[in-house]
């Protein structure tokens, strides 16, 4: 099993709107209204916003790649990149995507890894997210790995008001 990561560039902006359309299309379609799911995927995955997000120097996408094919990503923010004020000892894992398939290969856990790494080399003393309230198997995934909910927040999908449970995770 070959298993790489690699930090994205503006080069690599087309591929990373695929994989977070296909990624996020294939997660959330049979919970959400066709309609939502569109207006969400076109304001957040739109070239002109992930080109902005790509070159904000808080925030850091990262390819993984399994057997040298893209499987998926990891967005890390630290500072005023983060979606919520978490203050300069947070890092935030906004986003970790992993294509259909390629999950049950420990990429997600090899990325959460990668958000620690990244974490401790800027020194932070926390890393957090927000995940939906109903994906049960992300939030199991994050308890194990040692993630306890602190709090909560609003994601809106299209117009729907959803619950992101906020997870923390403090760092030794």
């Amino acid at each position: 099993m070959t298993v790489n990561i690699k930090l994205c560039t503006l080069e690599d902006l087309q591929t990373l709107q695929e994989v977070s359309i296909e990624t996020f299309y294939d997660t959330f379609k049979d919970q959400n209204s066709p309609e939502n799911m569109n207006t969400y995927l076109e304001k957040a995955f739109n070239l002109k916003q992930l080109e902005k997000e790509l070159s904000n120097k808080g925030s850091q996408y990262y390819f993984v790649y399994f057997q040298n094919e893209v499987a998926g990503y990891l967005k890390v923010n630290i500072g005023d990149a983060q979606s919520e004020e978490m203050g300069d000892d947070s890092l935030e894992i906004e986003r970790i995507y992993i294509k259909k398939s390629f999950q049950k290969h420990g990429l997600g856990k090899y990325l959460l890894n990668k958000a620690m790494d990244i974490a401790m080399e800027y020194n932070k003393k926390k890393i957090w997210l927000g995940v939906w309230e109903k994906n049960e198997n992300a939030i199991a995934f994050y308890n194990k790995m040692g993630f306890v909910q602190t709090g909560a927040h609003s994601f809106y999908m299209g117009d729907e008001e959803q619950i992101d449970y906020i997870m923390t995770k403090t760092l030794d």
